[in-house]
């Protein structure tokens, strides 16, 4: 066995309406006074967040809720969400919503405890310092953010930048199916393909592979694929839910410690350049990098229909195909786009797409097959 680092969020508190009783949770570990709450403006709006809120205020707490995140935050919201937090003396930072309020509530965390610019702490390792205690509660099962310590902040037009560092690892990471019910059918199956997407790459990792990232992307597939489709047609099935909101959490575990590919690399610029979904993003190309991927990755590929479809016979071949084709059907069962074309994108734009993708060097070094300009934009041309 090659030697190997594996690192994660050091708690992670399991149950449905436990963000009801958000306030209890964090005295019991807590003795500070003033939280700062990073969400969205739709769930403030929306009364999702009241029940947390009011047991945070019935247990003692000074709450400050930021609600401007965006998706793919910018850069000027993060900064300025810094400042608004200073200015209430913040001591907690709690991020409660999708993967972008999560991503901002990592970085005020680091930012509030330090006096390194935000420009400093892109890249791999380049934060200086602590940061203020952190806890994360998402509202969706995919992006696995609540356990990765990963950032990623829109820096351009149509750029982004990340902030990937151990800091960025949360305290504690609250899993409350509750959260999730409201949730459309088609965010459950973009968000849920998500999730699985990242099982596959970690398991497929050419670098970081490792057996941990592997027991658990494999148990986060089994999770996720058994239940998915039942979920995009039953929404309220609060069980159902839970399951996959900790499968996308063992796979935010898994990917954290065994990084994502080129399905990660060649999503990037559909949502940098066309504002498409990160989790549609993923799946819009998905079955065709798999494809691509076959004559390096078949043998893992195998491995992984062996869970999605349990009892599977047949040669190594047939279960990678077999494999590819679970996952294209999800897609299909759930209803949600499965080509370029139906999310805005011309013909004309794949070649300007192939060159984005290949900026994703560190995905790309990730990924079991090396993927040139040509071959991105071969599979763009698949999936238009």
């Amino acid at each position: 066995m090659s030697a190997f680092e594996f690192r994660t969020t050091p708690a992670i508190y399991v149950e449905s309406g436990a963000a009801a009783r958000l306030g209890q949770i964090l005295r019991k570990r807590y003795s500070q006074e003033r939280v700062c709450l990073v969400t969205d403006r739709f769930l403030h709006e929306s009364g999702l967040l009241d029940p947390a809120l009011a047991d945070l205020k019935a247990n003692g707490w000074t709450v400050q809720v930021i609600d401007d995140v965006i998706a793919d935050p910018p850069e000027h919201i993060v900064l300025q969400a810094t400042e608004r937090a200073r200015q209430a003396k913040t001591e907690i930072v709690v991020g409660l919503g999708g993967g972008s309020s999560m991503d901002v509530a990592k970085l005020l965390a680091v930012l509030l405890a330090s006096d390194q610019p935000l420009q400093e702490m892109y890249g791999i390792d380049n934060v200086r310092g602590s940061r203020l205690p952190l806890v994360q509660i998402p509202t969706t099962a995919g992006t696995g953010s609540e356990v990765t310590p990963i950032s990623i902040v829109t820096t351009g037009e149509t750029t982004k930048s990340g902030v990937v560092a151990p800091e960025l690892y949360a305290d504690l990471a609250i899993l409350d199916s509750q959260l999730t019910l409201g949730l459309p059918p088609r965010i459950t199956a973009a968000t849920g393909i998500d999730a699985m997407v990242h099982a596959i790459e970690a398991y497929t990792s050419r670098i970081l592979k490792n057996p941990l990232s592997d027991n658990l992307a494999k148990q986060a597939l089994r999770l996720i694929g058994s239940k998915l489709v039942h979920v995009c047609r039953n929404g309220q099935d609060a069980e159902a839910r839970q399951d996959i909101l900790l499968g996308a959490t063992l796979a935010g575990q898994a990917f954290a410690n065994a990084p994502v590919g080129a399905v990660h690399a060649l999503a990037y610029p559909i949502g940098g350049i066309f504002h498409v979904p990160h989790g549609l993003s993923n799946s819009l190309v998905l079955p065709h990098v798999l494809r691509f991927n076959a004559p390096a990755a078949a043998p893992l590929y195998a491995e992984l229909a062996e869970v999605l479809i349990p009892g599977i016979q047949g040669d190594e071949a047939s279960k990678t195909e077999a494999f590819i084709n679970f996952m294209e059907q999800i897609a299909i069962d759930t209803g949600i786009e499965r080509q370029l074309r139906e999310v805005g994108i011309k013909e004309s734009d794949l070649r300007r797409m192939a060159q984005e993708a290949m900026k994703q060097t560190r995905l790309l070094g990730n990924n079991p097959r090396d993927v040139t300009e040509d071959d991105a934009f071969a599979i763009y041309s698949a999936a238009f």
